[in-house]
């Protein structure tokens, strides 16, 4: 196949997130969550003390769904809402210990899904397409969406 007939890479990303999605959804939903709110959770187990403007940004969602899943999360035990000490306007997010667990009992399968999907990769190539795919993000966040 040449060049120009080749899939667009953009193409070969989203169908991987496509076949990962899927199987992260076959992994959450015995938890009762969602793939978007297993996401939310990881990123709050990374970043703790999230607004919700912050955590939809991080879990690449609208503020309004965000809202929802904020809501969804909180109603299940999974997170709480504080008051910031430094900005009383400004609601935090954070993990339960019921969410942390949630987390862990989810790690084995999830390690499992990347270890086939990057089977192919040695840990070098692993880290450079890490880089290479935060670089990517990093550079169309940078710049202006296109418009008509």
């Amino acid at each position: 196949m040449t060049a120009e007939h080749a899939p667009r890479i953009l193409y070969q990303v989203k169908q991987v997130e496509l076949a990962v999605r899927g199987r992260l959804d076959a992994v959450v939903r015995p938890h009762g969550i969602t793939v978007t709110q297993y996401t939310a959770l990881t990123v709050l187990e990374q970043h703790p003390g999230m607004s919700s403007a912050q955590l939809a940004r991080h879990a690449f969602v609208s503020a309004q769904a965000m809202e929802g899943i904020v809501r969804a999360l909180a109603e299940a035990g999974l997170i709480e809402r504080a008051r910031d000490a430094d900005n009383r306007r400004r609601m935090t997010i954070s993990l339960t210990r019921a969410g942390t667990a949630l987390l862990a009992a989810c790690r084995d399968d999830v390690d499992r899904i990347e270890a086939e999907a990057f089977a192919g990769l040695s840990s070098v190539e692993r880290s450079a397409l890490g880089r290479w795919l935060q670089d990517a993000r990093r550079a169309l966040e940078k710049s202006p969406p296109l418009t008509d």
